[in-house]
């Protein structure tokens, strides 16, 4: 079709009406489409035709008595070639008998796969759907942050053993079945959080997009009927809508203004702040998923003075994990220390690192302690632990000797033992010796051979000390580093998200407000809405409405009102959308 004014418009309707056969798919609709089909043509303002709707209302042939249903069809719109003329709507397929399946395929096929996708949003857009996903979630957090994670198969045989469940059922084999050893990598956490950033970007599409399309359009009131049914409206006798833009602008308000109207807004920023909201959720998301998949984790206990790879250390999360040149970086324990409460328990523990590339040049030196890392080249290093290896002595002056310390019993109450035997010969089946038993690097216990108490002495004081005719002096406790090594490229990511999160919770308490006015000879009617904080909006048109001068001896006129506030833009009457 080309070119149409109202007078061709008209014309297309009789070609509707000479129409003999009507089908929608493989329905047909009679030979009288006027008792069953509506028509509707929207013209543009130069009389170009826009477009052209066939409606009908269709039986469905399975239940006869069910309400009929409204199928419409829109018809493109197009110009024809140079020299050529539209064809009648009467030679258009749409209306022969042997393209009922093509009318199909219109309606039928790309029908289903129209309607697919908005019901596989509205699923995943709504709310229970949501909270159920995030229900779920959070228990498994809880559990992660329950169960310990990332240790070895023999810690879990251990801790959760089958002849002793933990409260009744738990073991290690549900504990390794379930993946609940790694519940952050494990597949079905990371399909719910797929999942949710699903849930979060259909919301995005079918409801927050659209509230900001609507927002951002805007047409001037020209009834004041209208206005006056606004939440917040009032009528001026003897003011001028001039004084009310320039009130509203003193506000924070952007001003429109056209002929005897207005239009004005403000805090449209919160409405784009829940979508900021979602995006921030994503980009939190994105990061945690980055995190479990793509990055590097280990752990290793060190004793002083001793050295690693980080290399050697450190182990991937998932598929996208990726070394890096920094995994040649030698690492080399300097010294470690334990700072102690007046009453003796540990306070604080620190490591002295020093890391070296490939040439043994150091590149950077570091004391380490909890909460305070050494981060290199991404690799982040953690104080996390620390033991005592080994005990250094001298027997009836000869030495020294390192003896190896074992961990007796682990967590807050850390033990440590070793034994110095009395004889030479390792043969004996049943060695006799000296028992040392030590909780921290500040003293050591000494028990003899039947195992009674013998004295405590601290290491390097040069104090000898005889047991069953020996004479040892304890010279110095060799503690051991527990450092946690992580490579994760979610971090930045995450980070950023919380402070998008952050910055766009703040704004998403923006009011966006909007006013209209209209000149009514001497008078003002105005009113407005606003989405938030429905009484202070109230309260401030309130003070706005006082503050509107009264023009005593003025006669006011709408057509001489057709300038700007500022000679700013003039915005149609017609549909505007604000850039």
């Amino acid at each position: 079709m080309g070119h149409c004014n109202i007078c061709q418009a008209q014309r297309i309707l009789q070609d509707c009406a000479n129409i003999s056969r009507w089908t929608y798919g493989n329905k047909s609709l009679g030979k009288h489409p006027s008792q069953k089909c509506g028509f509707r043509i929207q013209l543009l303002p130069s009389g170009r035709l826009r477009n052209f709707t066939v409606m009908a209302r269709i039986k469905e042939a399975k239940n006869p008595t069910k309400k009929s249903k409204l199928h419409s069809k829109s018809l493109s719109i197009t110009s024809p070639p140079e020299g050529t003329s539209a064809p009648a709507l009467s030679d258009v397929s749409l209306s022969s008998e042997d393209s009922s399946g093509q009318a199909e395929m219109g309606f039928g096929g790309l029908g289903v796969l129209r309607k697919l996708p908005r019901k596989v949003l509205k699923l995943l857009s709504s709310l229970p759907l949501a909270i159920g996903e995030l229900s779920v979630l959070s228990g498994l957090l809880a559990l992660g942050t329950f169960i310990e994670q990332g240790e070895s198969p023999q810690f879990y045989f251990e801790k959760y053993p089958e002849d002793s469940p933990v409260y009744g059922f738990l073991t290690w084999r549900w504990v390794l079945g379930l993946c609940l050893d790694h519940v952050y990598t494990a597949p079905y956490f990371l399909g719910l959080v797929v999942l949710l950033a699903a849930s979060l970007m259909a919301c995005t599409t079918t409801t927050q997009l659209p509230m900001v399309k609507v927002a951002r359009r805007w047409t001037f009131m020209k009834s004041g009927s209208a206005i006056l049914k606004l939440e917040v409206a009032e009528s001026l006798p003897r003011a001028n809508i001039q004084d009310l833009g320039v009130l509203l602008m003193g506000s924070g308000y952007e001003v429109f203004f056209s002929e005897s109207v207005l239009y004005g807004f403000k805090g449209l920023a919160g409405r784009l702040a829940p979508i900021g909201v979602h995006a921030a959720l994503l980009l939190i998301m994105a990061g945690a998923t980055l995190s479990s998949i793509g990055g590097y984790h280990g752990s290793v206990t060190v004793p002083q003075g001793l050295n690693f790879m980080m290399g050697d250390v450190l182990t991937p999360n998932g598929i996208l994990s990726k070394p890096i040149p920094d995994f040649q970086t030698e690492v080399h324990v300097d010294k470690f220390y334990i700072d102690y409460y007046e009453n003796g328990e540990v306070s604080q523990f620190h490591t002295d690192l020093s890391l070296r590339d490939t040439n043994g040049k150091e590149v950077l030196k570091k004391t380490i302690s909890v909460n305070s890392p050494l981060r290199f080249g991404g690799i982040t290093i953690y104080q996390t632990d620390w033991s005592i290896s080994a005990l250094q002595i001298h027997k009836n002056g000869a030495g020294p000797f390192n003896l190896a310390m074992a961990t007796l019993q682990s967590g807050d109450n850390k033990l440590f033992g070793t034994f110095l035997p009395l004889e030479d010969d390792n043969s004996s089946t049943n060695p006799k010796g000296i028992s040392i038993l030590a909780r921290d690097l500040q003293s050591v216990v000494l028990y003899d051979q039947e195992g009674k108490f013998v004295g405590v002495r601290r290491p390097g004081s040069n104090h000898p000390i005889s047991i069953d005719g020996m004479e040892v002096v304890v010279d110095d406790a060799i503690g051991s580093t527990g450092l946690e090594l992580k490579l994760d490229p979610g971090v930045p990511v995450v980070y950023a998200g919380f402070g998008a999160l952050m910055f766009t919770t703040i704004v998403s308490f923006f009011s966006h407000s909007q006013v209209w006015a209209l000149q009514e000879g001497t008078s003002v009617v105005v009113g407005g809405k606003s989405n938030r904080d429905k009484l202070g909006f109230q309260e401030e048109m309130n003070r706005i409405f006082d503050s509107v001068p009264e023009v005593v001896g003025k006669k006011h006129s709408a057509g001489q009102q057709s300038a700007s506030l500022e000679n700013d833009e003039i915005s149609s009457p017609m549909e505007s959308t604000l850039s």
